[in-house]
This record gives C-alpha cells, structure tokens and sequence, in this order.
C-alpha cells in the first residue's frame, strides 16, 4: 500500500447556516466512513485540479492521478485551438484564490484563451502550489477501481467498504485507499467513429493513416497534409466548425484545396447555432464565419449523409453512405479528419456500481439536462453533488466525463461541481445544495423533430411527451 504523508490547510469556511444535529450526524457519517483517507482524484486538467483546490481550502486530503506525463496533458493535444469561452469561464474561485496568495496575476478576464495558454497560465502555476504538488502523481494510470475486499456483487457493508484504486505507473502497479473517487478523466482520446451507426469497423481503422480525429494544428508541419488536397470533414458541432475555418484559410493560400463537409443534420442551417444571438460572441462567431464560407461557395455541403463505409480505390478514399434514404457516395478524398465527438471510458469502472443513462451514458440524473433529443439549446441548470450520486456513495464522475456523450459542455458546470462535492465531502451539506452558476444562452433553442417542444424551459415530462407525439 502506498503511503504519503498528507498536510493540508486548515478550513476557514464558515458555519453552515443549518440544524447543528444534521450538521452532526454527517459528521459522524463521514467519520465512520473512512474519515482519515485521500479523496482520490483522477486527472490534472482543468476541472481534477479544481476539486483539488475545492478539498484545500476545506482542509480535506487527496491524491490526484494523472495518466499523462505533463499537467494538462490532453489540453497540450489541441493547445493550438482558442476557446469560445473568455477567462473568466475558465477559471475555478477556490484555485483563484489559492494562486492570488502565491502573487499569481489573472490574465485579462475578457480574452479568449488559447488551449495551450491556459495549460501554461493556469493549471502549470496551480499544480505547482505547495498545497497540491505533493499530492499530484503524473505517469501514473488508474487502471481499476473496486471496493476494499468487495467486489461488485457484495452489498453488505459497501458503503462503509473504502475504494481501493489499482494505478499504474512507470515500473509497477500500486494499491491505493480512498475514502471517496473524483472522476475528472474527461473523455479526450475516446473519439466517437464517423459511422452512423456509432460502430468502430474495420474499414475506418485500416485508414488510420488518413484519418484525423479532432482539431489538426495547420499551423504546423500537418499543414503539408491538407495542402492542395480533397479534404472531407465529418462532424456538425463546434469543433467541425473550428477545423473547416482552419481549412478555409488554407485554401486562401491554395485554391486547389477542396473542402467537404459531412454532416447528419437535416439542413446546414442547423449547424450554424444562434449566431448574433448567442451570449458568447466567439461562439456565435463561429456560426457566422461558416455560414458566411458556404455561401461563398468555398466549402461544399453533403447533408444530411449517413456514412455506412469507408475503403480506399486506387490510392484514395471513398465514402458509401445514404442521403434522404437513397445511396450515394463521396469519391476520391484524400484525407478525413473526423469531429464526432467524443465517449467516456468506463473500463476501468467495472467494479463500480454506476448511475448512467442508457442513451447519452452520462450520470443518470443529468441525462434529461443535456439530452440533445430533447433539446438543443446547450443550457443546462445549474447541477451539485446531489445530481450527480451514483449507487455507490461517495464516487462521482465530474466535468465532461459526466456528460457523457452529450455536447456543449463549459469548464465553468465542472468547477460548479466539484465544489458542491467538496462541500458535501467536508459535511457541509447547506453549500453542497446551494447550487448558483450562471452560464450564458447559447441562442438556440429547440429540436427540428419535435416542434412542440422547442422551449427549453419547458418542464422535462412535456419535452418528452411532445417528441413522442
């Protein structure tokens, strides 16, 4: 068993405004259970850093886990990109207040972020804190979480039972307890395949070489591969967006570049979002940039197209899949780069008694939230500790993992999070409930298939009703 010596800052809360025996009895609950362990963290981005933050301040030990060599490792994959989101969306209050002591000085709340600015601005300066560097272990990959001596079918005495994480790190496989596990894996590197169906075949992986998935740096040496190239694009989200204007730019610099966008929606129109009237300008940017591009004929549109194969003729790619229920097919592309989306991994979860919706694998309770079936708005209310319980007490999956596969998710719903779960951890039941986050309307709202139910706003029960009808 590995053992670190844990110094944390005393708490400097305030009394909870709430009865002094519920105040107790959570007390004595978390006491009973595990009181002097870690809360294990997994993941140093953004939103694993906050509930690190969140667990200082309130004088509760972790052990953060991180798979990558580097803090924000993931980030440094797509560091080129610039958020739509400005600072002040992208920073956790309690990690603020942590850095303002050590002299830390914010960037301009109001620009707009590189990925890989707010690696180096940010999440390097607050892993490098004395509070939390000690605790962070990099290179280090939870491969299985259980329940001490409890496997998966045993109830009795689960909930007292401490985690037990099996991580694995440069030259062996060490075993940690914890008496509570934050989630923070994010779901980058899990990338959903262009099929329609969702399916991962053959076909798409034997064209890996031809194959981007995410946002490519055509900045830099990747920018040969495209050049002058037959280039389709297959996504309709942000990311899509963000790699075709990348595309676009190049094109200015080559006109032989072909561009290609794929997507599933019914009209491109769908694609562009609220535009002007989305409350993040770069977001709605985004929109109108594209929308500005395909009425200017430099990309082509292939919607709605339901890709159903790949294979590669004479040295380049062709596309099989239905448009309005006919065959058709894209011919001689010679690369793809692929915006999908992405899905969580729940591999190493197998011992764990999870709460996930069937459709968008999210945490159950927040699937009626963010199920883009039922709406399209990106809006989500604001959510705690208590949305996001699984049957096993005290695990939580948090930031994008927690969406599971649905979009649209902002750093600032991740530090919410974690910081109602730091609360509940540390007993402090009236801050873990007093959920308040503003987050800003993306301008759109509404589902094509479901008239009826375009208000966002509207009840969930009714949204459901009206897609059933």
């Amino acid at each position: 068993m590995k053992n670190i010596e844990f110094k944390v800052a005393s708490s400097s809360c305030c009394t909870p405004q709430v009865p002094l025996s519920t105040i107790e009895t959570v007390k004595e609950e978390h006491a009973s259970y595990n009181y002097n362990l870690p809360v294990a963290i997994i993941g140093a981005g953004p939103i694993g850093l906050a509930a690190a933050a969140h667990l200082v301040e309130r004088g509760q030990k972790f052990i953060l886990f991180e798979a990558g060599s580097s803090i924000g490792q993931n980030i440094l994959q797509w560091g080129h990109v610039r958020l739509f989101s400005p600072w002040q969306y992208n920073i956790d209050k309690a990690a603020e207040r942590l850095l303002r002591k050590q002299g830390w000085q914010s960037p301009v709340l109001t620009e707009l972020p590189f990925g890989q600015e707010i690696v180096h601005q940010y999440l390097r300066p607050l892993a490098k804190l004395p509070e939390l560097e000690p605790y962070i272990m990099l290179n280090s990959k939870v491969i299985s979480i259980s329940k001490k001596n409890t496997d998966k079918m045993k109830s009795a005495n689960r909930d007292t039972a401490p985690f037990v994480l099996y991580v694995e790190t440069n030259d062996s496989t060490e075993r940690f307890e914890a008496k509570a596990v934050i989630d923070a894996s994010g779901t980058w590197g899990q990338s959903n395949p262009m099929h329609a169906d969702g399916i991962w075949t053959r076909g798409e992986r034997d064209l890996k070489d031809h194959i981007y998935y995410g946002i490519p740096d055509l900045s830099a040496e990747q920018e040969l591969k495209y050049r002058g190239k037959r280039v389709a694009v297959v996504g309709g989200g942000h990311s899509a967006i963000n790699t075709l204007l990348d595309l676009a730019k190049l094109k200015e610099t080559d006109p032989s570049t072909e561009i290609i966008w794929v997507m599933r929606k019914k009209s491109v129109e769908d694609a562009y979002g609220g535009e002007e009237n989305d409350q993040l300008e770069a977001r709605g940017a985004l929109g109108s940039h594209i929308h500005q591009l395909i009425d200017a004929g430099k990309v082509q549109v292939v919607t709605p197209f339901m890709i159903e194969k790949v294979s590669k003729h004479d040295g380049r790619i062709h596309i099989k899949g239905t448009a309005n229920g006919e065959s058709k097919e894209i011919q001689e592309i010679d690369e793809i780069i692929v915006n999908t989306g992405s899905r969580p991994d729940f591999s190493f979860l197998s011992e764990i008694r999870l709460s996930i919706d069937p459709a968008t694998e999210s945490v159950e309770a927040l699937a009626p939230l963010i199920d883009p079936n039922v709406h399209s708005c990106g809006t989500v209310r604001p959510h705690g500790e208590k949305e996001l319980r699984h049957v096993d007490k005290n695990f939580y999956l948090v930031g994008m993992k927690s969406y599971g596969r649905a979009p649209t998710f902002l750093m600032a719903t991740g530090y919410e999070q974690v910081r109602s779960i730091a609360a509940y951890l540390d007993g402090d039941l009236e801050a873990a409930l007093k959920v308040e986050l503003e987050l800003p309307e993306t301008g759109v709202c509404g589902i094509s298939s479901a008239p009826n139910a375009n208000d966002c706003c509207m009840p969930v029960s009714l949204k459901r009703a009206a897609i059933k009808n």
